[in-house]
């Protein structure tokens, strides 16, 4: 399914960030501090070119690729052996539908009102990347958020370095120069570091649990019913730590930091905790 080129304030902002702190890193930050064409200096000028271009390109493929659409002839099988859970409205008990798509919704899967349309494993709508966040996308998502963290925790240690350290180009001139630099780069990095590092050790803990925001938030509901019933609630996706890594992550380790997806499958089945137990279903 192709996404349209619409213009996005929100992307356009992003972009406009990342050249930002790209430039201040690189030809102030690192240049001050170490000088740019010193051994120290290029070679922190590379690896944060590294970082920064695995940032770049990470975003742009969330950006565009396909988060994972509901095919029209999808129709749950509920008589098949191997497929025991299946996920039903609260009220009522019959399989999920939705009215506004006129389809049946896999499992994970939940509509999106700003896309208009059913996304598999959906996560949440990110307006920062004028997409959905689901099931193709996901893990390309997430070592996104990871380098863009370090990328602005790097750059932060480096602007607070080349401030605090005694500089090889230091003179009042170059000092008086980029005063503007720097304090527009502290503006953003500070917020950005803080934001970033705590959306990455979210979305890190939600990969160990196998959730997405949605079922999170669906699961706090589902654990406050389940113990005024006298239950104890399971999500039915948790495999186990490494297993959910490896879901959503890849079964090579090697291949974890990079957009790699062809272990993801179809997002219209998922393995559950309940597998090897007869007669399961998960309400939602």
């Amino acid at each position: 399914m192709k996404r349209g080129n619409r213009f996005s304030f929100h992307v356009t902002v992003v972009i406009a960030a990342i050249a930002f702190i790209y430039f201040s890193t690189v030809f102030v930050f690192i240049d001050q501090w170490f000088g740019l064409w010193s051994s120290p200096g290029m070679l922190n000028a590379v690896f944060f070119t590294v970082v920064a271009a695995m940032c770049i390109s990470n975003y742009a493929l969330a950006i565009y690729t396909d988060p994972g659409h509901v095919p029209s002839s999808f129709v749950p099988d509920i008589e098949d052996p191997d497929n025991i859970v299946h996920e039903i409205k609260r009220k009522g008990g019959d399989l999920r539908y939705c009215q506004k798509c006129s389809l049946h919704k896999p499992p994970r899967a939940h509509h999106c009102r700003i896309c208009n349309r059913c996304v598999l494993r959906m996560d949440h709508h990110c307006v920062w990347m004028n997409n959905c966040v689901g099931h193709a996308n996901y893990k390309i998502f997430f070592i996104f958020v990871m380098y863009a963290a370090v990328a602005c925790i790097y750059s932060l240690v480096l602007l607070v370095g080349s401030i605090t350290l005694d500089s090889p180009k230091d003179d009042e001139e170059s000092e008086g120069s980029y005063r503007v630099v720097y304090i527009i780069s502290g503006l953003i990095l500070v917020p950005l570091s803080l934001a970033l590092s705590f959306f990455l050790g979210w979305h890190f803990y939600l990969i160990l649990q196998n959730k997405t925001t949605i079922e999170y938030q669906e699961g706090v509901r589902a654990m406050c019913v389940a113990e005024k019933g006298g239950y104890v609630y399971s999500h039915p996706y948790d495999l186990g730590a490494y297993e959910n890594l490896i879901s959503v992550l890849g079964p090579n380790v090697l291949c974890w930091p990079f957009p790699s997806t062809r272990h993801i499958g179809s997002g219209l089945r998922f393995r559950t905790g309940f597998d090897d137990v007869p007669g399961a279903a998960a309400s939602k």
